[in-house]
């Protein structure tokens, strides 16, 4: 059995739009008739059914906004019999306009408080209550798994820095309070993350899509963290890849489709791609490839 630990599925609108820029070659097409590429084999059912066909039993949708994580909670009910799983997360390029962009200053008072007397008995409390803790009390319990994807990213230089490290350490907090991993979101910010992760010793989780320097991989494998591979490390070689024992298979579909089917749309099925080239690059197994990364999954959502 594989886990997609990281996938879109739910946002329909992602989907349309990547479809709608989608170049499939003739020649690939040609070597690869079956490939899915009308936007009708796009329907989630037929996602799911391609998933498990290709041994992927268990995916998890994962939230980018308050509402984008609502639809995944939403999607992930609609399919649990399928084995969806959701997450509430916001992405870091949401903070400016996240629920938490106006904080006040009696809020920061209280993460602070929070963050130095370690309390986090009651689930979704962090001073006032806020939509986001709303949204995380009224489905307890239910399929969410995680806190994310949120994080730091500053590939656009500074803008927004202040937003979004004020919204990292207040979805910090909603994880600790509610004893969740973190599904980490990272790119070009990593000295700022391991400097917020100082104040939540106690966080655990994956760095998504991993794709820094050898350093920083040794940095977040010291924090106990897992490393998700997806398939980046298929057309980016360079990018250095974790220990088994540490990585997490996803495919973050509808985005960065694995070789050779640049071009296409990502689908969890194609997390099956992932764990051919980790054996081809490992010398391991599919099969022990895919026992590892489904017990890695398995211990860290719980699921």
């Amino acid at each position: 059995m594989l886990i997609d630990s990281h996938c879109h599925i739910h946002d329909r609108g992602t989907y349309n739009y990547v479809f709608s820029h989608q170049q499939i070659g003739k020649k690939l097409l040609k070597k690869y008739p079956d490939l899915p590429h009308e936007i009708d084999d796009f329907t989630p059912e037929k996602i799911i059914a391609r998933a498990h066909a290709a041994g992927v039993n268990k995916m998890i949708c994962i939230g980018t906004s308050h509402e984008d994580s609502l639809a995944a909670r939403d999607f992930a009910a609609k399919y649990a019999k399928d084995g969806v799983f959701w997450s509430y997360g916001i992405h870091p390029d949401e903070a400016a306009d996240s629920l938490f962009a106006n904080m006040t200053s009696s809020d920061s008072e209280d993460l602070r408080r929070r963050r130095e007397s370690r309390i986090g008995s009651s689930p979704v409390t962090t001073g006032r209550a806020t939509g986001a803790s709303e949204a995380l009390l009224s489905c307890l319990p239910s399929r969410l798994v995680a806190i994310g994807e949120v994080g730091l990213d500053y590939r656009n230089g500074t803008a927004n820095r202040t937003a979004q490290l004020k919204l990292f350490e207040r979805m910090l907090q909603l994880a600790e309070d509610n004893n969740l991993p973190l599904i980490f979101h990272i790119r070009d910010a990593f000295d700022d993350f391991f400097a917020v992760l100082k104040n939540f010793p106690d966080a655990r989780g994956v760095v998504h899509s991993f794709s820094d320097s050898p350093e920083n991989l040794k940095k977040s494998l010291d924090q106990n963290f897992y490393i998700g591979v997806n398939g980046l490390a298929t057309f980016a070689p360079e990018i250095p890849l974790p220990p088994l024992e540490r990585a997490l298979l996803e495919t973050d579909a509808p985005f960065l489709t694995p070789a050779p089917f640049r071009g296409t749309i990502n689908e969890p099925a194609r997390v099956q791609d992932v764990c051919a080239y980790l054996s081809k690059v490992t010398g391991e197994s599919e099969a022990k490839i895919a026992e590892i990364t489904t017990k890695n999954a398995e211990q860290l959502f719980k699921i």
